[in-house]
């Protein structure tokens, strides 16, 4: 049990993460005590109408400080406004991409991983936030194509290392499978260039680490091959024999207990642990963005979440994006959000 508070970033508040916020601290209790919210009061007040309906609306707590949320009583929202941006006194419209939603969203998640990098919060959960939002906000934010990368950007400032000194990745979960992909945020082409044996090793090693302290053993890892039939045998590409199987052994040498690569079109079932079937793999290493989250998406969005691996703090969001079609209609599953929550307390207890 932590005893620090969690912050959980607004996301985009022309999307649906204040409405998913509301619903998690109302459906889930529990899991949201010693959480509060880091973004802005006038886009909570408006979902906690959103979500009560005709029904009486959850009440929303300023707080001064993010230790107050430890001892804020059940049943109200605790909001903290810590940086000018989120101190809009109107909500932006719904389902509208807008610069000052990027730049508050941004803003949020900033001030929040910093908190945790200074020690002050357990863990950073983060609802989503919209990429072209972020860019249209300018400035620093605009470089960043998604939280991934902003999180790496400020945890190496922090430690005052390199971004290269400072590798991370993105780890997709839900109950029945576990995927980590080699590359995250680029265009299939670029994606393919980044299947190095360099990469490849150390999203090996990062996975092995990350997991093990999870489950407290060292994970069996499947790796996806990068052709069809991963490569059979170098008819269809050579990648798995000249990269990938490099890599696999240098990190088995390291303790790693990694598969040869396995054709990528039968490997997550094989991982896919179910009640009436035990996983041969407590993770699978996909080899770019898509390949690895369909498979995890395919089994339900509502129960995914997303965890950066590799950073010095806990980061957790859902498994979704910002939904600007259904915003404002009190219609969002906040599902992914509250396993979200639920895992970084996990993880914050490490």
């Amino acid at each position: 049990m932590t005893t620090l508070p969690i912050a959980i970033t607004m996301g985009d508040a022309a999307g649906i993460g204040p409405e998913i916020i509301v619903k998690a601290f109302r459906e889930a209790p529990d899991q949201t005590a010693g959480c509060f919210v880091v973004g802005n009061v006038a886009a909570l007040r408006r979902a906690t109408g959103v979500v009560a309906g005709a029904s009486l609306a959850m009440p929303v707590a300023v707080i001064a400080d993010a230790t107050q949320a430890l001892n804020c009583p059940p049943n109200c929202l605790p909001v903290l406004v810590p940086v000018p941006s989120c101190d809009l006194g109107e909500p932006v419209p719904f389902g509208q991409l807008n610069a000052q939603a990027g730049q508050m969203a941004g803003d949020a998640v900033v001030w929040a991983a910093n908190a945790a990098l200074r020690g002050e919060v357990a863990a950073l959960v983060t609802a989503p936030l919209n990429k072209a939002a972020l860019s249209m906000a300018g400035g620093w934010l605009a470089q960043f194509p998604g939280h991934t990368e902003m999180l790496q950007s400020l945890a190496a400032a922090h430690h005052g290392v390199s971004l290269t000194q400072m590798p991370v990745r993105m780890m997709l979960a839900n109950d029945e499978l576990r995927v980590v992909l080699v590359s995250i945020h680029v265009s299939l082409r670029d994606a393919l260039a980044a299947v190095t044996y360099e990469n490849v090793l150390q999203t090996l090693l990062i996975s092995h680490e990350s997991l093990k302290a999870v489950l407290g053993r060292a994970p069996r890892v499947g790796v996806a091959g990068l052709n069809p039939h991963a490569g059979e045998g170098g008819l269809f590409g050579r990648e798995e024999m000249d990269v990938l199987l490099p890599a696999i052994e240098a990190a088995r040498s390291g303790g790693v207990m990694a598969s040869e690569p396995l054709a990528p079109d039968t490997v997550f079932m094989r991982a896919r642990g179910t009640l009436s079937k035990q996983a041969e793999f407590d993770v699978v290493i996909a080899m770019y963005h898509d390949q690895g989250l369909i498979p995890v998406k395919y089994l339900g969005v509502e129960k995914g979440v997303n965890v950066t691996l590799g950073l010095p703090l806990v980061r957790t969001s859902p498994d979704h994006g910002t939904a600007f079609d259904i915003a404002g209609k009190g219609v969002a599953d906040a599902s992914s959000l509250i396993e979200a929550i639920r895992m970084a307390r996990q993880l914050a207890c490490k």
